[in-house]
């Protein structure tokens, strides 16, 4: 396979948007299961809700005329010719001078226009005095009045939230048009690894890139799923990448992607298709090795083994495919001015993405680079954000003000 040329973020995506270009896919789901998926389409309720004038309390429904004048020392009586439970559809006609009694929740009868709540009512031999007065429409939600028949209730490409699900329990819808979640094959590569739980013996160290990566992918709207932590064999990586490409949307393999003798993952893609490896080496740190191919028209992200390098970039790379693809909108990154509390020295020709914690001294905010190296997950879990240094940059002084752009709540992403 022919060396590529390390080129920069901007033109490594270019390069991949020649050979493939995200395209969401609609899927019917439940209400139920349709929680933090995006809607396809607008929904309009078909009905109003509710459905029918019903009482907001226990009590009578009357005729609101009817109790005009009734006070505590002077209740107005009216004859009681029925009841209504929630449920039940009532078959009378409340006429002027007679009350239906009635629970909260039930329709209202024909000719009743309010409902006198039962504190304010006695009933007595066939009768209900009434102590209060009501006015129309008074204890009474109207039909319609929460939604109205014909109204949009959920937008085109709204991530739908708790509330969104119960209105569309509530309008009687039990399926909806979303936006798929696409799925992500996670290839873990490197002899060295094991699973987290399992021995660690020596030589061995824990994976971590299958979890983080993982976990990435479901911020962003995507499924995960893991093809395990393949060996350092030509062959093995083959078939994993060749499975990958079968069974899902994306492909993302970690470690592998390094230039030299260890440089088995694009090679062994390079046999499964064309156009097979487009872009190997990004002028980023961390994440030079990175590379992408496209192969039977799925992208493979070769992302580096070291857990930072990885993060980053997914982070920089992958997320706002994922993001485009499952329709989920990537939350606005904040960012906030500090100045460098230490002076930084940069690769000339690298797009460098520097971990910073950010500290208040002397009533002014500082930006204190994580220097641990990519290998270390704790120069994230201890950060607050990143800087970037353009390409151009080698060194940053102490005192310069940077732009900090902070990290997503727990996720890059």
């Amino acid at each position: 396979m022919a060396e590529l040329g390390v080129i920069s973020l901007e033109e490594a995506k270019a390069a991949l948007d020649k050979f493939w270009k995200p395209k969401p896919r609609d899927v019917y789901v439940s209400f139920s299961h349709a929680i933090g998926r995006v809607s396809s389409t607008e929904i309009k309720s078909k009905i109003d809700v509710p459905p029918f004038d019903r009482a907001t309390y226990d009590g009578f429904a009357v005729k609101a005329s009817d109790t005009f004048g009734a006070t505590e020392s002077s209740p107005i009586k009216l004859k009681l010719v029925g009841r209504v439970l929630a449920g039940t559809w009532p078959r009378m006609h409340l006429r002027p001078g007679s009350s239906v009694e009635i629970t909260t929740g039930a329709p209202l009868p024909r000719g009743a226009d309010a409902v006198v709540m039962s504190e304010y009512a006695v009933v007595e031999d066939g009768s209900v005095n009434i102590y209060r007065s009501v006015s129309p429409w008074e204890n009474v939600t109207s039909r319609g009045s929460d939604i109205k028949k014909g109204q949009i209730v959920i937008g085109r490409l709204k991530q739908l939230n708790l509330l969104d699900v119960a209105v569309l329990a509530a309008i009687g819808v039990k399926k909806i048009m979303v936006k798929d979640r696409p799925k992500v094959a996670v290839i873990s590569t490197g002899s060295e690894l094991v699973e987290p739980g399992a021995k660690l013996r020596k030589g061995k160290i824990y994976d971590v890139n299958a979890t983080s990566l993982s976990e990435s992918v479901r911020a962003c709207g995507g499924e995960p799923v893991f093809l395990g932590t393949i060996s350092d064999r030509f062959s093995a990586i083959k078939a994993a990448v060749s499975n990958g490409i079968k069974i899902a949307d994306v492909v993302l393999i970690s470690g592998g992607s390094s230039v030299g003798t260890g440089d088995l993952t694009p090679r062994a893609i390079a046999t499964l298709g064309r156009p097979g490896v487009i872009v190997h080496g990004i002028a980023m740190k961390p994440g030079k090795p990175t590379f992408i191919a496209v192969v039977k028209n799925k992208p493979i992200f070769g992302l580096p083994g070291y857990p930072v390098s990885a993060l980053m970039v997914f982070d920089q790379l992958v997320a706002d495919y994922l993001h485009e693809l499952s329709g989920i909108p990537r939350s606005r990154q904040s960012v906030v001015q500090a100045k460098l509390a230490t002076k930084l020295l940069s690769a000339r020709g690298r797009q460098e993405f520097v971990p910073v914690k950010l500290v208040e001294k002397d009533g002014q905010k500082l930006a204190e680079p994580i220097l641990k190296g990519s290998g270390a997950i704790t120069s994230l879990s201890t950060a607050d954000g990143y800087i970037e240094v353009p390409l151009e940059r080698e060194i940053v002084e102490e005192g310069e003000s940077v732009e900090v752009k902070l990290f997503r709540g727990c996720s890059l992403v």
